[in-house]
């Protein structure tokens, strides 16, 4: 039986916020015969505060859980998350000299600091390395901190350890094709690669909005316009609630813009839209399953990002696609915009114009049909990339291939 250490610092275990890529993944490969470690951190980086950890292994699992001591950090953009992080990746490196009879590592990036601890640790005891690249530091931070000169000298220590991973690593995940692509960057390297959506389970998608759409109220006469995730920086959930306003003074009463997800922006954003007359609802955080039901409930979904934003094919695109409703696309990346018009689900805008947004909205609230036919759409494209017990069988591939070339 083969023995993999799956690393990350953001994975969602017990009844937490956070990501689920990498325990469904850990999930699915101890399914397939593997003796399976995940390896996380013991700060939970949505709640800013220390996991429970006694809670949490009361739960059974069919991997090994291991946690890493990190001292914890109050912002996402803060000196004392990278100082935190590097603690972690000392406290992983004694971990894994610990516990490391490994045959693969395989490590998300970011953060550096920790992937590279764990890439250095594999290249001395000479094991493969795959790095599943879910964003690019420093790039994304850039975009918080762009200051001519000073940012390039402030982040390159970042940019140091990203290029040290990715020239430690021998297999590449990325969860869009640019994110699969940095590592090859400056260095052409002949080495296995994937590109693996973060995705969802559509089974599990469906199974949750199928409970919980019964008690959501939603009029007959009510055209919701949503967004879900995350209320922050990148996110241009400002111009949304513009555009409702917009839409209100035109004399559309029935169109409603929903707001799902927490995030330091959120009351700020939220006391803004009492100063305008649209109709904008925040939400709050909504469990997934609940939050699957609004999406289904919705006659549009917004993907809101602001201009600068580096991300790619972010987390809840699985979620919005297979929610099988039209999508408003704003994000930047050339590589989902064209994804976007090529499987025809939805059409993109040019970021931060509240005129812009409204007419987009306009223009669907005004064609059933299209409507109609790009949610056919984007159901079709969830279950042909997107669905995780089909599109992760890229990654089991990917170590196979990996760990038969290290066995010869």
């Amino acid at each position: 039986m083969k023995k993999i250490a799956i690393v990350t610092m953001g994975v969602k275990l017990n009844n937490e916020n956070g990501y689920t890529r990498f325990r469904f993944l850990a999930e699915f490969l101890a399914a397939q015969g593997y003796d399976v470690d995940l390896l996380t951190t013991s700060f939970q980086h949505w709640a800013k505060k220390q996991r429970n950890l006694e809670s949490i292994e009361k739960d059974t699992y069919p991997f090994n859980l291991r946690f890493i001591p990190e001292p914890g950090y109050k912002k996402n953009i803060d000196v004392r998350r990278l100082w935190s992080h590097r603690i972690a990746a000392k406290n992983l490196k004694k971990m894994l000299v610990e516990y490391g009879d490994y045959d693969l590592i395989y490590c998300e990036i970011p953060p550096n600091d920790v992937a590279l601890a764990a890439a250095k640790f594999a290249k001395d005891n000479n094991i493969p390395f795959v790095v599943d690249v879910n964003d690019l530091w420093p790039e994304a931070m850039h975009m918080v901190i762009d200051i001519p000169i000073i940012s390039n000298i402030l982040f390159y220590p970042l940019f140091r350890s990203a290029e040290k991973v990715y020239n430690l690593c021998s297999g590449v995940v990325g969860t869009s094709d640019e994110y699969t692509g940095r590592p090859f960057k400056r260095s052409n390297r002949d080495i296995p690669k994937a590109t693996v959506y973060v995705g969802n389970e559509l089974r599990q998608f469906d199974e949750g909005a199928a409970i919980n759409m019964p008690h959501i109220e939603k009029s007959s006469d009510e055209f919701w316009v949503s967004y879900a995730g995350t209320i922050g920086t990148s996110y241009d959930i400002k111009t949304m609630i513009q555009a409702a306003d917009v839409l209100k003074k035109r004399g559309y009463k029935d169109i409603c813009f929903k707001i799902l997800g927490g995030g330091p922006l959120k009351e700020e954003l939220e006391s803004y839209a009492k100063t305008l007359t649209g109709n904008v609802e925040f939400v709050g955080y909504a469990p997934y399953e609940k939050m699957a039901a609004y999406l289904k409930k919705s006659d549009i979904l917004v993907n809101s990002f602001v201009k600068k934003a580096p991300q790619s094919i972010v987390t809840k695109i699985g979620d919005y696609l297979a929610a099988g409703k039209p999508m408003i696309n704003t994000c930047s990346s050339i590589e989902f915009r064209n994804k976007v018009i090529s499987d025809g689900f939805g059409i993109n805008i040019e970021a931060e114009d509240m005129t812009i947004l409204a007419d987009a909205v306009l223009e669907l609230y005004n064609d059933e049909e299209k409507r109609n036919q790009m949610g056919y759409r984007a159901r079709a494209v969830a279950e042909e990339q997107f669905d995780r017990p089909c599109s992760y069988n890229k990654i089991v591939q990917l170590m196979e291939e990996l760990l038969k070339k290290d066995s010869m």
